[in-house]
């Protein structure tokens, strides 16, 4: 086990190197260039997404697809991986996650306006898009769109019971394990999460979706308000910091509480990495479920799923950052030498706070990590269907279900490390028709940013799966 560990751990580190980071943040940047700063537009988008278009197509409402793509990515990358960022890159690793999610706003937007623009029907009327249907649709060289669409289905559909399910069950066991006074063998933690989500799941997206557009907005704002109670709890401790994440985004270091900053180059790998497990900005995940709202063009849709990055990234991990960093400074029972991944930093940093810590982190760890896994199910499922036809939908189903029952036994820091791996994989194909379909982007926006209220009249071609 231990040689397979290190062949993963290598494998990450070389996926993510350079040359992945350079394609993740320069399609961001490319991206918030070609769409003349679209991030300008963000409370626009977060306005669309209360209101509805019954009459267009599509099989959920915007909000229902935006909180379900929330669902999917409000989860432990908010909370334990930010903690595996700063407990593996340093504190300067909040910054490159904060400046990836800034920036990956484009990208966010972008990735979703081709999923709605290249979506189709299938013949008993469920919409389907995302980033298989671009390629496949969008690209002149049709082979090699494809390739990529079968690549990148393939990638997501692994990806769901990766980043999607395993580390999600995995972190909901580990809280309750460390935080309950009684003793619940981690396999019935699976058991119990498993048959819960049987019930939903195989109620499809209109089950998912109603779930979700409930439960979101309560979680996102019970742990929005308890971070801001701790903050006013260490208030003596933000400004020191603020100070700790930008200096050691830049350079080594150490301060106060044992927090080690071991450069830029750890930083910015764990930063980034941990920046698109957050908000999943140019993974096209959320496009899988942006495809099936009611929207009257593409570009409202976008800018809808745009706002995602911008709560869980902008806001959620910069909050999160914030009190764990704060917290292990201003408690010096916290000892870091004694903490062996970033899921136990968290849980013991909270746990400095009296009696509202331990709760927010309970609450939220199960909340934010159940709802990813209800979300994911949807993309592991539609990337199936591409790949199989309709067929595939129920044994898919079976065997998300088994992730969730046995995920709870397996080491958290392995799973992180496989979920790394998947997230690039899959990346990789969607960057690629992000940037290669810019210019239909970039049109595409300069149009409707002037009509937004403009019905797109094109054809849904229908297709038979």
């Amino acid at each position: 086990m231990e040689a397979f560990s290190s062949i993963i751990t290598s494998l990450e580190n070389w996926i993510w190197g350079a040359p992945m980071l350079i394609l993740l943040c320069g399609t961001h940047i490319f991206m918030t260039l070609r769409t003349g700063f679209i991030q300008k537009k963000t409370f626009t988008g977060i306005r669309l997404s209360v209101t509805k278009d019954p009459d267009s197509p599509g099989d959920v409402s915007q909000f229902q697809a935006l909180t379900t793509a929330l669902a999917s990515t409000i989860g432990t990358g908010n909370i334990i991986g930010v903690g595996t960022a700063i407990y593996l890159g340093g504190p300067g690793a909040v910054l490159w996650c904060w400046m990836t999610g800034v920036f990956g706003i484009a990208t966010k937007y972008a990735e979703s306006l081709i999923a709605v623009k290249y979506r189709v029907q299938t013949a008993d009327g469920r919409m389907m898009g995302g980033a298989m249907y671009a390629l496949e649709r969008g690209l002149k060289w049709k082979k090699f769109g494809k390739t990529l669409a079968m690549l990148f289905a393939l990638f997501a559909m692994l990806a769901s019971f990766g980043i999607g399910c395993g580390t999600q069950i995995n972190a909901i066991a580990e809280v309750i394990e460390t935080n309950l006074p009684i003793g619940i063998p981690r396999i019935a933690i699976g058991i119990v999460f498993g048959i819960v989500t049987a019930i939903i799941i195989l109620g499809g997206i209109e089950s998912i979706a109603t779930v979700c557009e409930k439960l979101v907005p309560v979680m996102a704002l019970f742990y929005v308000l308890g971070c801001i109670v701790i903050l006013g709890i260490n208030f003596d401790y933000i400004l020191p910091a603020f100070r700790a994440i930008f200096t050691l985004a830049f350079r080594p270091g150490a301060v106060a509480g044992g927090l080690v900053g071991g450069g830029i180059r750890l930083a910015l790998q764990y930063g980034v990495a941990r920046g698109l497990f957050s908000n999943e900005s140019g993974m096209g995940s959320a496009p899988l479920v942006a495809s099936a709202a009611q929207t009257r063009n593409p570009v409202r849709q976008a800018l809808v799923s745009a706002t995602g990055t911008f709560w869980t990234t902008v806001v959620v991990c910069l909050v999160t950052g914030l009190v764990l960093i704060s917290t292990i400074m201003k408690n010096p029972a916290v000892d870091m030498a004694s903490i062996a991944n970033g899921g136990q930093m968290t849980t013991i940093a909270f746990a400095q706070i009296p009696y509202i810590g331990p709760a927010i982190l309970v609450f939220s760890i199960i909340t934010f990590a159940y709802s990813t896994i209800l979300g994911w199910s949807y993309y592991g499922e539609r990337a199936a269907e591409y790949l199989i036809g309709r067929r595939a939908i129920l044994p898919y189903k079976l065997v998300f279900l088994a992730v969730v029952v046995f995920s709870p036994v397996l080491a958290l820091d392995l799973i992180w490390s496989i979920a790394d791996i998947l997230n690039a994989l899959m990346a990789i194909p969607n960057l690629i028709a992000v940037l290669l379909l810019s210019g239909v982007i970039a049109q595409e926006t300069r149009h409707y940013l002037k009509n937004l209220d403009e019905e797109d009249m094109t054809e849904i071609p229908v297709v038979d799966r």
